[in-house]
């Protein structure tokens, strides 16, 4: 009736629990349409159909709506990309969900002890505040994952077989019982993949200017783990004491920041004397092959975020200079050989420049045409990667 492994509708409803029903009205408005058997009556679905079925129920969990879920499927399958980068996503995403529910609940009991004798303004007025924010899961989803991908690039096809953030962690220069403050923490990835190495003696607090990136850096690393503090904080006005911390840490973030000499001034501040700043950056060659093969298909398509220029390895050193001493430039040995078109193609259009919107339609498989090209010609694409670290003395 069918080939092997693929699925009628009364099938996949079986094995997945979805009514009949349900997939039906999936494939009616478009949202999952699975191939036709030649009676025209069966429906077939395969594995790239199951996947598609898991991305939906999960974004339906989080509350998207139908319409909200096939947008953001309909331009994610521009590329064809693998289901573990989504489910990755995926988790991510329901881990800053599970700490934003933990955030509406204490908020919501902080009221119910507070309105004992009678109701409170301001904590009535913190539970909406709570309730209101990082609420935009469709939004959190697609940055989850252009994430990945853009990680997944990185580690598939580097040549240094250490990987960036064991290498930094190598070359930090810290004391026992340290207290550690790190700007721009992100999803907490660098305190991740050196989870083993970490002195028991450290105190670390993560920080960051999105409050759901420190949520989802809070929810990974455990929010039981008492060596962690976790708090937004915008980089400019840092909420801590002079000369609090042994050691700040900005990894690739100074250049996405309004006011960078006011920063600098600030990491100065909360440092010990003698304290240690680490800054990493790129320089303003990292990955410009990339750019010159996107211009070379389109001189309009750009994919490298031109912040970069702002804070990088070749004017890093000046800007810290008139807040710390005894500098020195440690530079990441490594390149990329990407020798397959979809990764690269995934990781253009994660970019936060114009790629997404220009390869759409018909351009997208000419450009993935263009890229097989010159795959072909070469065997392999070398790409610039050229990354760093400026430590420095207050």
């Amino acid at each position: 009736m069918h080939k092997e492994n693929d699925l009628t509708t009364g099938e996949l409803a079986k094995r997945t629990g979805i009514t009949v029903r349900t997939l039906r009205y999936y494939d009616q408005i478009g949202l999952l349409i699975p191939e036709k058997h030649h009676t025209g009556s069966i429906r077939s679905y395969k594995m790239k159909d199951l996947e598609r079925l898991q991305q939906i129920q999960t974004l339906k969990y989080l509350g998207l709506s139908l319409q909200e879920i096939k947008d953001i499927l309909d331009a994610e399958s521009l590329s064809i990309g693998e289901i573990r980068h989504s489910l990755q996503a995926q988790l991510d995403v329901l881990q800053r969900k599970i700490a934003h529910t933990e955030h509406v609940v204490h908020a919501i009991r902080d009221a119910m002890e507070m309105s004992v004798n009678g109701s409170d303004w301001n904590h009535l007025a913190d539970v909406i505040q709570t309730v209101q924010s990082e609420q935009n899961w469709g939004e959190q989803y697609r940055t989850a994952n252009r994430l990945q991908t853009r990680i997944h690039l990185y580690d598939k096809f580097s040549t240094n077989p250490q990987g960036w953030h064991s290498w930094v962690f190598e070359q930090l220069e810290v004391h026992p019982g340290a207290h550690i403050l790190e700007l721009g923490c992100g999803d907490g990835t660098f305190w991740i993949r050196n989870a083993e190495r970490i002195p028991s003696s450290w105190r670390i607090t993560l920080t960051d200017v999105s409050s759901g990136m420190v949520e989802e850096a809070r929810c990974r690393l455990g929010s039981n783990n008492l060596q962690f503090k976790f708090l937004s904080v915008d980089a400019q006005q840092i909420p801590f004491h002079d000369e609090q911390f042994d050691m700040v840490i900005a990894n690739n973030m100074l250049y996405h920041v309004p006011d960078i000499p006011g920063a600098i001034r600030e990491m100065h501040r909360v440092l010990k004397r003698g304290g240690i700043v680490c800054t990493s950056t790129m320089s303003i060659q990292h990955l410009q092959e990339v750019e010159h093969l996107a211009v070379s298909f389109d001189p309009d398509l750009h994919v490298l975020d031109q912040a970069i220029k702002r804070f990088h390895l070749g004017n890093g050193g000046e800007l810290l200079s008139s807040c710390f001493s005894d500098l020195r430039l440690l530079r990441y040995d490594d390149r990329l050989l990407v020798d397959e078109a979809e990764p690269l193609i995934e990781y253009m259009i994660s970019t936060p420049m114009n790629a997404r919107e220009r390869l759409v339609g018909a351009a997208i498989d000419k450009f993935r045409d263009h890229v097989n090209r010159l795959l072909q010609q070469n065997g392999t694409l070398k790409m610039t990667k050229e990354n760093g670290i400026f430590l420095g003395r207050k």
